[in-house]
């Protein structure tokens, strides 16, 4: 979907769409309603109801092929949050090992890595323009002052082998929260699903133009269901964005606070 309908609220883009489907169904009823008279109706008259189903079954399935990927997806992102925000928190609490400025510094650079996480990363990645290429300073300083110590007691040395540890597995956690970010739904999908819906609506209208208060039901049940099955995906489809994006609150959550 164009990346305008994304930035709609959520009701906005229900009503887009919805409007959208109102047209579709009343051009493709008025336009085989029209056409079903003499020879042409007897033709359409004789399509078997028992196309419907077959249709409606790969519809489904699609829809739920989507689903299931929008929503995995929506999944990675947030359990990449969470995994930062977990290797960020050992790290802060590991820095405790190391007392005086040594841990102010720490603590300093986990701070600064989370606001230019949540100011700058967080809207690159609404809009699908964050990049992999860009290495945080301060987790790079971090992670450069970590291997720079100089561990004087047996936890000392234990503690800084851990937060080696935990930053890798921040970093990590950071360039799949990226790579997630540049998920969605390619032009062939949609155009798959919107294709089949479209042909379904034609088939209904084939199958009942003898009866047009039936065909009229029948189209506006489908492309009602099909409409709210659209919108479901398209409201998820990138999971940074839109009114349901995963948010930054678990980086929120471990910032540490600013020093008195």
């Amino acid at each position: 979907m164009p990346d305008w309908l994304h930035d709609l609220p959520a009701p906005w883009l229900a009503v887009f769409v919805f409007a959208i489907a109102v047209l579709v169904t009343a051009a493709i009823y008025a336009t085989v309603i029209s056409l079903s008279t003499g020879e042409r109706g007897r033709a359409f008259a004789s399509i078997s109801p028992g196309l419907l189903p077959p249709m409606g079954i790969m519809f489904a399935l699609l829809v739920g092929f989507l689903a299931a990927e929008v929503w995995t997806s929506g999944g990675r992102a947030a359990t990449a949050v969470s995994d930062e925000a977990s290797s960020l928190r050992a790290v802060v609490l590991l820095s405790s090992e190391f007392p005086g400025e040594t841990e102010a510094q720490m603590r300093s650079l986990v701070r600064r890595h989370i606001e230019d996480a949540i100011t700058k990363e967080w809207p690159q990645m609404a809009e699908q323009g964050a990049r992999l290429s860009a290495v945080p300073q301060p987790l790079a300083d971090l992670q450069a002052m970590a291997l720079g110590l100089r561990p004087e007691t047996p936890g000392q040395t234990i503690a800084q082998r851990e937060i080696v540890t935990s930053l890798e597995h921040a970093l990590d956690a950071r360039r799949q929260r990226i790579i997630v970010s540049q998920s969605s739904v390619n032009e062939a999908k949609w155009g798959a699903v919107v294709t089949l819906a479209i042909l379904t609506l034609f088939a209904i209208a084939f199958v009942h133009s003898g009866n047009r208060a039936g065909a009229a039901i029948a189209m506006a049940l489908f492309a009602s269901a099909a409409t709210a099955a659209i919108i479901m995906i398209a409201v998820q489809e990138h999971p940074f964005a839109g009114n349901f994006a995963v948010r930054p609150t678990p980086l929120e959550q471990v910032e540490p606070p600013l020093p008195p």
